[in-house]
């Protein structure tokens, strides 16, 4: 089992919300692709970062938004659309949406509509 799949979640997030922030983005865009991703609401998702759920248990949860395969790319050095590990490759999808917001795309595009 990878380390991340233990790692908490709320530990993570305070470095998605700082990556995208050094880039001009906001905390409020980071819950939104959160949000998006997971089919959490924000009471859901302050759940989650309060009960510090890991990364395993927070996706386990998740109704993983039907166009999440839509998310392609690189990540880490590794095509997110290739990664076997279920799990491993919702975390990239996360990963990829942060990477997207902190690059300036804009939300539309990043919440891919099909």
């Amino acid at each position: 089992m990878h380390r991340i799949f233990t790692t908490s979640f709320a530990s993570v997030y305070p470095m998605y919300v700082a990556k995208a922030e050094r880039k001009g983005r906001t905390k409020d865009e980071v819950d939104q692709l959160v949000l998006w991703l997971t089919g959490f609401d924000e009471q859901e998702l302050e759940r989650h970062l309060a009960e510090k759920t890991t990364f395993e248990e927070f996706f386990a949860e998740a109704p993983l938004n039907p166009n999440a395969s839509l998310i392609t790319g690189v990540v880490c050095g590794v095509r997110v659309e290739d990664v076997e590990d279920p799990l491993m490759q919702r975390i990239r999808y996360l990963d990829k949406l942060i990477d997207e917001l902190a690059k300036g795309k804009a939300m539309e595009k990043i919440q891919r509509s099909g």
